[in-house]
């Protein structure tokens, strides 16, 4: 898609109207008719490069079905990094957000070097501090590999108040063995090196993003991570769907549970540890559930999701895990030069992870678990033919995991059943 300049014609904001989404399913106009209004989003995610100097085998963004990436200019173009800026001002100030996050990523953002996610942190600061007054917190951080991590990296990104998570598959170099670069070499010495740098400015270390590889054993991966003394886990699961099923669960294994039981063996060690040594996402949302808290992930729980993501070439998505769906999948049709953020609160995919317990098929809804699972995440849900209106791939996973971990809260707080029969 080619844009013009900023303040060009704006395009209506149903321009996505046409176009043969599964997300369509979704009667978006009658539910917000029912009192179902759209939450602002509180979240950008900010591409700054769109390539990336590892090749893991995994990778949603440029080993599943949309190939969307290929179009894109390498780097954030100088106008789409100042437009956007202007489009989070201008959400703050329309919503009086007091607080937001920005996330800058790639690809591997740094990529660009230390000098782009700068001046990007500077220009979303100045544009939301000159359209809010002081009225709205800026946090910023960007999610890396790690490799291009030096001290003198380090030390500028913290010194700009960027706060770094960095995505490593386990604390050794045989965890590692899906990550590695363009010419099939492990990553590894390069990562820790940049760990280690990042390990000097704890102020700005954000933590590590772990995805589930079913040939480690969890306790294992667990301990090995903390060696890095992470102030934050994330245990991911690997983005799949009912289309292309993860590795360990075919067409024929829907109901099998082997990344519930990983799982439950990692809370396990990490419940059992008799300290806290580190927050696990996943766990504490799963937790904070079953006490009847609400949730702050898309991974669990019926919250509203209020995250939005803009590529490098201005084309405003949703997040790209839906990018192992199926091609363009996490397009809305938008960019920041026609349209403001507001425009694309209404699109049906944006609105459908808004809807909490509305836009979950009836299996899920029929759930005695679905306030806590909520269906797993929305890339999850997705069959060709039926869209996302379906229990996650997961489902079976997430039944047993979050039964597990309640059975282990009723035990320690001597409390009656946190889950009905």
């Amino acid at each position: 898609m080619s844009h013009g300049p900023p303040g060009g014609a704006a395009a209506a904001p149903d321009a996505h109207a046409s176009a043969p989404w599964p997300h369509r399913l979704l009667d978006v106009p009658a539910l917000r008719r029912a009192g179902t209004a759209p939450i602002p989003f509180h979240q950008f995610v900010l591409k700054l490069h769109s390539r990336c100097n590892l090749l893991c085998s995994y990778c949603y963004v440029y080993t599943a079905a949309d190939t969307s990436w290929r179009r894109r200019p390498a780097r954030v173009t100088e106008t789409v990094l100042l437009r956007s800026a202007e489009r989070i001002g201008e959400h703050a100030a329309t919503h009086d957000l007091t607080r937001i996050r920005v996330e800058l990523h790639g690809g591997e953002p740094l990529l660009g070097g230390a000098d782009t996610a700068l001046r990007q942190a500077a220009e979303v600061r100045a544009a939301v501090g000159a359209a809010t007054g002081t009225g709205c917190e800026v946090q910023i951080g960007v999610q890396t590999n790690g490799t291009l991590l030096t001290a003198d990296v380090v030390r500028r990104l913290a010194a700009g108040g960027i706060r770094v998570g960095v995505s490593l598959d386990g604390g050794r170099a045989g965890h590692n063995k899906r990550r590695v670069d363009h010419a099939g070499r492990p990553s590894w010495d390069a990562a820790t090196r940049g760990l280690a740098a990042l390990a000097r400015h704890p102020e700005a270390y954000a933590g590590i993003l772990c995805t589930i590889d079913l040939d480690l054993d969890p306790v294992e991966v667990y301990d090995s991570l903390l060696e890095f003394r992470p102030a934050a886990l994330d245990l991911l699961l690997p983005h799949a769907n009912w289309a292309a099923p993860p590795p360990g669960k075919g067409p024929s294994s829907a109901g099998s549970t082997p990344y519930g039981e990983w799982l439950a063996h990692a809370f396990d060690r990490w419940f059992d540890g008799g300290r806290y040594r580190t927050r696990i996402r996943l766990f504490t949302e799963i937790i904070g559930l079953l006490l009847g808290f609400s949730s702050s992930a898309e991974a669990v729980g019926l919250s509203p999701v209020a995250a939005v993501l803009v590529e490098t070439d201005g084309d405003i998505e949703q997040v790209d895990s839906l990018k192992a769906a199926y091609q363009d999948a996490p397009s809305t049709g938008m960019d920041v030069f026609r349209n403001s953020f507001d425009d694309v609160l209404e699109h049906p995919g944006i609105a459908a992870r808004q809807l909490g317990a509305d836009a979950l098929s009836d299996t899920c809804r029929g759930c005695p678990l679905v306030r806590v699972c909520g269906g797993g995440h929305y890339a999850h849900r997705y069959r060709a033919g039926s869209g996302f209106r379906n229990p996650s791939v997961y489902c079976a996973d997430l039944d047993m995991l979050i039964r597990h971990i309640a059975r282990r809260l009723e035990g320690v707080l001597a409390v009656g059943p946190l889950l009905p029969d």
